[in-house]
């Protein structure tokens, strides 16, 4: 049975009265970032961060979305929504209710409501308002952030489509890379897949900018003492002998200690491969240090130029994906 939506609104502007006032929300396509600067019984006052220009949001057209998502089979498809009608997408979201798929760009109804759903876990809003952009960014004391830095600018002075073209020192130094960065990598996924063990349920997927990640169980296995397990095999009418097997262990042991040619007893195959031998931690400290000066200070016109570039792009998108906050959610569909 569908709940009514005024117990749906009531929760919703419930949950938006709950936000911290530097809170700001992102549209699910364009990218938008907005923040709710008023809550009201039949409305909500949302205000573009980059413009400042305000728009009402009806409760009227939640209401529509909610309908609209309720009858989708496989979640209500974003890429309906007309760009103006977006923040209707990302504020209903906030309801334990709904959920934003970024990566498939859908919006869905649970059948119940996840009432464990924290607001700091939903990728499409920021807590920490819009004062990140004017923070200086820190080097992070990370061993992979140093190493990938190196390895990118490596793989820019060579030509990876012909690798057998590339001169022997420069494939060593590429290989010494590849590998710390992989280590390194592998060891900081590992830490942050703790943190994240602690707060992902076994219900549903947590979705991110650049994919999705779920709880999921590995079942090893181990087997006891082999008294334990013969004996129970033996009570089960399984003979010891059709589980015994040799033991590459003994084996290696008792040739420890014999005149047993190793061919005798393993079938042996040899394959050649390379290894990372020792790693120049000063020469890389060197370089590093000039990486992080050329980044930090540069006088290339070039640069500039590219600046420029990008620039006047971003104010070509910011035209093209302009709105009139005057435009309805019900016009805006209807011509869709």
């Amino acid at each position: 049975m569908a709940i009514p939506f005024g117990a749906t609104w009531g929760t919703l502007i419930e949950r938006c009265e709950k936000l911290p006032e530097e809170a700001t929300l992102i549209t699910p396509l364009a990218s938008t970032r907005f923040q709710i600067t008023d809550v009201q019984d039949q409305r909500l006052i949302i205000e573009d961060v980059d413009s400042g220009d305000s728009q009402p949001l009806q409760r009227e057209q939640f209401e529509a979305l909610a309908e609209h998502t309720r009858e989708a089979i496989d979640g209500y498809e974003l890429s309906r929504l007309p760009t103006q009608a977006e923040p209707y997408a990302a504020v209903l979201a906030l309801h334990p209710r709904y959920v934003l798929d970024e990566r498939e760009n859908t919006l869905t109804e649970l059948d119940e409501a996840d009432e464990n759903a924290v607001l700091d876990d939903t990728p499409h809003l920021s807590m920490a308002g819009d004062n990140d952009n004017d923070t200086e960014r820190e080097e992070p004391n990370v061993s992979v952030y140093s190493d990938m830095l190196l390895l990118l600018d490596a793989l820019e002075r060579e030509d990876l489509t012909a690798l057998e073209t590339i001169e022997t020192p420069a494939l060593v130094n590429l290989y010494t890379l590849l590998s710390d960065v992989q280590r390194n990598a592998n060891s900081l996924r590992t830490d942050v897949s703790d943190v994240l063990l602690e707060r992902v349920g076994h219900d549903r997927p947590v979705h991110g900018q650049y994919g999705s990640i779920q709880r999921t169980t590995r079942r090893n296995r181990s087997l006891k003492d082999d008294e334990q397990v013969l004996g129970a095999l033996e009570d089960a009418g399984i003979a010891r002998e059709r589980v015994v097997s040799i033991d590459r262990g003994k084996v290696d042991e008792a040739l420890d200690v014999v005149s047993v040619p190793e061919s005798d007893v393993y079938d042996i195959d040899e394959s050649e491969y390379v290894r990372k031998a020792e790693v120049d931690n000063e020469r890389k400290e060197t370089r590093l240090q000039g990486l992080k000066d050329r980044l930090a200070v540069s006088d290339d016109p070039e640069a500039d130029v590219l600046r420029q570039e990008v620039d006047r792009l971003e104010q070509e998108i910011e035209e093209l994906t302009e709105f009139s906050p005057a435009s309805t959610f019900d016009e805006q569909t209807e011509r869709g």
